[in-house]
């Protein structure tokens, strides 16, 4: 990318090329006024028209913000964006406006005292129409559209948004128009503009999740602060989270590619809450036997899966499934099948804000697998700003996981639920929370034809000893992510392996969370359960079930 170097002219006037105008424009909705403090304001003549807005004018616009320079005389436009107050980027485009095609329409009107021409044209399903006069001798436009009709005072889209001339000056010169030194090509002006209008965090690039022995000497030496646990099959790090607006929307995305593993593998990127003297970062660096154990009378020990007093479990920001082998294994050749090169997961973890806001935090992604090549990912957090927001701060409680994320290190499977206790945690509120709700994410596995992962099972969810919710989590949608699964095995029914319906997820996607109303809880000693009819062994096979949750409360 070339090196940008573009300043602010301040206080330069533009020559005279005939008479200037300003042109002050209003958005209606509906009939209704929008964005009154920011007005469109247009200046023009007829050598050069300037696109901009009343709060750029006064300096008191927010980062990022676009103007647009119409250069007549050389027949293009300029579009520049200002990032920061240090940073900008601009293009140069010189087909846009000549490429647009309008119907030229009979009706006529005045507009502040000018008889006006319609024109009208149709983009993106939307239709335009735009009122514009020629009596001026000048061209302009609130936008790109219709530049070289006129000078257009009204657009009407699709005959309910409106900007409309409020006001028509005669001034003396252009004030503080940006001048450019050196420009991007379209694209890659628009990326970097749309990349400024929300802040990126990145997590990992091209990290291998691998099964290796060699990747665990990371434990204690870092490569690029990035911590190898599991035999590899964990990456975590440490992580600044800046300021977070309450009301804000926060996305994970994750980016997955087969980098020898043919096989679908649970996946999670995860966070280690560490408020606690013990935390899910202690069994990584001195093994599963430093976690709390749960029991529940069946005979097995399950390491680190619920909250106790001195304890909080890893908070699943995304649960995620790898398809079968994709990018790896696309030399398998089917007809009318072309794989897919990569598998992104994307959502909306906007909800846990709380635990996230300007603090340092551990994460950590996992994908258990036995392969010495593995699979490559990279992950990142994205953080929207919202203008305006009714939402109120929240407090998050990490109650339970039993995502056995430390399978290559040796964490029980969620095979509690054989028992008629299943998971049962007790937690205690100090202060009464409102408007509780549980984020609840659950998968069922293992069994082949017989197992949870292929049959349907009941979850019944039961708070204080009294059922609060029951459902049967089930995915009938996996045969849309066949190119997703090149090396997916196929069946003499003509099915491939990642067509079939399972518990709560297919290869190649994300489990969605579920979120579970529960009310006002006063403060005090609660119990939360999760009861599934668990499956039984057959062979070497079992069922298990990955189930996790936090509350969340104002």
């Amino acid at each position: 990318m070339k090196k940008l170097l573009f300043f602010i002219l301040l206080g330069i006037a533009t020559p005279v090329f005939g008479q200037n105008y300003a042109i002050t424009y209003q958005k209606n909705s509906n009939g209704t006024p929008i964005e009154i403090q920011n007005a469109i304001v247009v200046y023009t003549n007829t050598n050069q028209t300037w696109l901009t807005t009343q709060l750029i004018i006064n300096q008191k616009a927010e980062f990022p913000y676009e103007q647009t320079i119409i250069d007549r005389t050389n027949d293009h436009f300029s579009q520049i964006a200002a990032l920061s107050t240090k940073k900008y980027c601009a293009t140069i485009d010189s087909t846009t406006i000549a490429k647009q095609t309008f119907e030229l329409l009979p009706e006529t009107k005045t507009i502040l005292g000018h008889l006006c021409k319609k024109a009208k044209t149709s983009i993106n399903s939307n239709t335009i129409e735009l009122w514009y006069t020629n009596e001026l001798v000048v061209k302009g436009a609130p936008g790109l559209l219709g530049q070289n009709l006129g000078l257009v005072l009204e657009t009407v889209r699709n005959g309910n948004f409106t900007v409309e001339a409020t006001k028509i000056e005669k001034v003396d010169s252009f004030p503080k128009i940006p001048e450019i030194k050196e420009t991007l090509d379209g694209l890659s002006y628009k990326d970097l503009l749309w990349k400024s209008r929300f802040t990126t965090i990145p997590l990992f690039k091209n990290q291998i999740i691998n099964f290796s022995e060699e990747s665990n000497k990371s434990k204690d030496e870092p490569t690029d602060s990035i911590f190898r646990f599991a035999n590899g099959t964990i990456a975590a790090r440490k992580i600044k989270i800046p300021e977070i607006k309450v009301g804000s929307q926060i996305f994970v995305d994750v980016t997955e590619q087969s980098n020898g593993d043919a096989y679908d593998r649970t996946g999670a990127l995860f966070l280690i809450p560490t408020n606690k003297s013990n935390s899910f970062l202690d069994g990584l660096k001195k093994g599963v036997k430093s976690l709390p154990l749960y029991t529940n009378g069946n005979g097995k020990e399950y390491q680190g899966v619920v909250a106790t007093p001195n304890y909080n479990p890893i908070v699943e920001l995304m649960r995620f499934y790898t398809p079968f082998g994709i990018k790896q294994y696309n030399h398998i050749q089917l007809k009318d099948k072309t794989w897919e090169e990569q598998v992104v997961y994307r959502q909306d973890i906007s909800e846990l804000r709380t635990l996230l806001t300007n603090q340092e935090v551990w994460i950590g992604i996992n994908i258990g697998n036995y392969d010495k090549g593995g699979h490559k990912v990279t992950a990142n957090i994205t953080i929207h700003n919202e203008e305006e927001t009714k939402a109120v701060p929240t407090q998050i409680l990490p109650l339970f996981c039993t995502n056995n994320v430390m399978e290559m290190a040796g964490q029980e499977y969620g095979t509690m639920f054989n028992s008629n206790k299943g998971l049962e945690v007790t937690f205690t509120l100090n202060k009464p929370l409102k408007n509780a709700k549980l984020r609840y994410i659950t998968t069922g596995h293992g069994g082949w034809e017989n197992g949870d992962e292929f049959v349907p099972k009941k979850n019944t969810l039961i708070l204080n000893h009294k059922e609060i919710f029951s459902f049967i989590p089930w995915r009938q949608d996996c045969g849309s992510y066949r190119l997703f699964n090149p090396a997916s095995g196929n069946f003499n029914n003509g099915l491939s392996s990642s067509d079939y319906s399972r518990s709560n997820w297919c290869p190649g996607t994300a489990t969605n969370p579920i979120y579970i109303e529960l009310g006002d809880l006063d403060a005090g000693t609660h119990t939360f359960q999760v009861k599934i009819p668990q499956g039984q062994p057959e062979g070497n096979s079992f069922s298990s079930w990955n189930v996790s949750g936090v509350l969340i409360g104002e």
